[in-house]
């Protein structure tokens, strides 16, 4: 059992104990002050007071930190010093060692990932350092002695640029997405420059070949499938296209063999249309604004046989109902009983005034005036008297109850001011 000296001096151990944290506490709390106060370097300070989205802009303004272009100016002249030097770089060297590092940034993009788009960006930058005059000699390096094999660098040029001009011509050949037509005109171009510097370059012809048989020029795809083959007899992929080329100007031959066959049946069928109407004294005549019926047109039964059986397409007016029914087919042979007598009994007639023995017929007269039109007289009858005309293709006959006949005639010559 504890006695009180042993409680004492627990007491008195504890109460150290809680001196000594409290005074850690303090040294911690006291270091950090310190520190806290301590100046920072002169870079770390520099960041410590731009804000986050300053911060973010000047990133963006250094090049491996990209995200866009980024071309304000910091130098003397106003342009981006660090970009501007990076840019430098891709033009160190001769211009064939220039041109020939586009070109090979190009092929990999072809080779690997197909993207042409931005493969054609890079043969055209090649054939652009082709053409830049040499750069001028920096004052600070001072007078360098260069020794340089023209004729070499001058085969060299010559070769890479027939390369990026044959290399452009497939990219332009692929991209056939949007604005085909121009793409393959581009090609060509290319393939043409190409052949002057090289006429010897198969890929050139076959390229050629490849764009003027997608634009349909069959005999300029052949001449160029012919001149490669001439190079290279065996080259199996100009054989390949050349059968192509060949079958697609046979398939182009039908096409155009089959359309000229029906443009000549169908003036046939005009003349011989024209010939059946002539022969049978039917008056026709066209208007500015005929209706627009493709379907329903004047036809002979065979349609190369002026004495073959001719039909018309008919409209039925009801003028004093304000109705109409439409007869596609009224042979020359039938007469107006023969349809009226499955048209009536007409299922707006409420007040039954309708019907064969009910009913007359009339038709307007070239003069503008009316005949009355026997409903047992066969169409052609009617026709062929020289009186009436068929106008934009389309017989028109008025069909009015017998009670009201006097009083429509007498609004009709209204109308053309007969009265």
């Amino acid at each position: 059992m504890a006695t009180d000296k042993d409680l004492e001096t627990l007491l008195d151990e504890r109460m150290k104990l809680q001196d000594h944290e409290r005074t850690q506490d303090s040294q911690t709390q006291n270091a950090d002050k310190v520190a806290a106060s301590a100046p920072l370097p002169p870079g770390m300070q520099k960041n410590q007071d731009t804000t986050t989205e300053d911060l973010w802009k000047e990133l963006n303004r250094t090049p491996l930190f990209m995200t866009s272009l980024d071309e304000t100016g910091d130098g003397e002249s106003g342009e981006n010093v660090a970009l501007e030097a990076l840019k430098a770089l891709a033009y160190e060297g001769t211009r064939a060692e220039v041109a020939q590092n586009f070109r090979e940034q190009g092929t990999e993009l072809v080779r690997t990932e197909k993207r042409y788009p931005e493969a054609r960006d890079y043969y055209t930058k090649a054939l652009d350092a082709l053409k830049r005059p040499p750069l001028p000699p920096d004052p600070e390096q001072g007078p360098q002695v260069v020794e340089i094999d023209e004729e070499a660098e001058e085969r060299k040029e010559r070769a890479i640029e027939e390369a990026c001009l044959v290399n452009r011509a497939l990219c332009n050949l692929e991209m056939t997405n949007y604005y085909a037509e121009e793409n393959y005109g581009s090609c060509n171009r290319d393939c043409a420059a190409a052949l002057r510097l090289n006429p010897r370059n198969v890929k050139a012809w076959y390229r050629a070949a490849s764009a003027c048989l997608a634009l349909d020029k069959i005999p300029e795809a052949l001449d160029a499938c012919q001149s490669g083959l001439k190079y290279d007899s065996h080259n199996a992929a100009l054989k390949k296209l050349t059968t192509k080329i060949e079958n697609r100007q046979a398939h182009l031959a039908e096409m155009d063999r089959v359309r000229r066959e029906r443009h000549e049946r169908q003036r046939l069928e005009q003349a011989t249309l024209r010939l059946a109407l002539k022969n049978r004294n039917v008056l026709t005549r066209k208007t500015d604004r005929p209706p627009e019926m493709p379907e329903a047109k004047i036809a002979l039964e065979d349609p190369v046989d002026a004495s073959s059986n001719l039909s018309f397409p008919v409209i039925i007016l009801y003028p004093v109902h304000a109705q109409t029914d439409f007869i596609k087919e009224f042979r020359e042979d039938e007469s107006l009983t023969d349809h009226l007598s499955y048209i009536f009994p007409l299922p707006w007639d409420e007040k039954k005034e309708y019907s064969l023995s009910t009913v007359e017929c009339f038709m307007e007269t070239v003069e503008s005036g009316l005949i009355k039109a026997g409903k047992k007289l066969s169409l052609l009858k009617l026709l062929g008297s020289g009186k009436l005309e068929v106008v934009d293709g389309l017989v028109r006959i008025s069909v009015v109850p017998k009670d009201q006949t006097a009083q429509w005639i007498e609004d009709f010559k209204k109308r053309r001011g007969k009265q």
